[in-house]
């Protein structure tokens, strides 16, 4: 059973987020560990390889771009652990860009305008990326849907990059 299949949701990128909470909290109460305390040892021990993978389960379906990545492993294609470079030369320009610009930030007259002019610029090239792959899933386009998933990967470790230079500006 697929984790789609233990929440009762379609195996699809769109899923309603309330639906999979509820689910969630229903699965919980039947599989934890503390009502099966004064049971056999085999049925805790299974409780609690029941509950760890709902847990799995639950964090991998509510974060978007893991929900992606597992999709694509769903057909076959695992590149959750993978460091494949794109071959996309213009996303590898607009790479370089952004490590520049990200590098500039601690120097700029006002570091945290320019920490929040970069969010917003992430943010944007993020929101679009999403929309193409929610389009790339629905149409079944796996390798184009694997590709912008490499790309929101860099987003992300660009984000928490970013995220990096502001607390360290918090310090001060």
């Amino acid at each position: 059973m697929n984790y789609f299949e233990l929440f009762g949701l379609p195996a699809q990128f769109r899923i309603d987020g309330e639906v999979l909470a509820q689910a969630y909290r229903q699965l919980q109460t039947q599989f934890h560990p503390d009502k099966f305390a004064s049971r056999p040892e085999r049925e805790r021990l299974q409780a609690v390889q029941q509950a760890a993978r709902i847990n799995d389960a639950f964090s991998t379906l509510k974060n978007p771009l893991s929900r992606a990545e597992y999709l694509l492993s769903l057909q076959g294609m695992d590149i959750r652990g993978e460091q494949q470079t794109l071959k996309d030369p213009m996303f590898l320009m607009q790479q370089m860009e952004w490590r520049e610009q990200l590098e500039e930030i601690p120097a700029a007259t006002d570091v945290f305008a320019a920490i929040m002019a970069f969010e917003r610029e992430l943010k944007q090239a993020s929101d679009e990326y999403f929309r193409e792959l929610e389009q790339q899933l629905s149409a079944a386009d796996w390798e184009q849907a694997a590709d912008t998933v490499r790309k929101l990967k860099f987003m992300a470790k660009l984000h928490a990059e970013l995220e990096r230079v502001e607390d360290a500006q918090q310090e001060f």
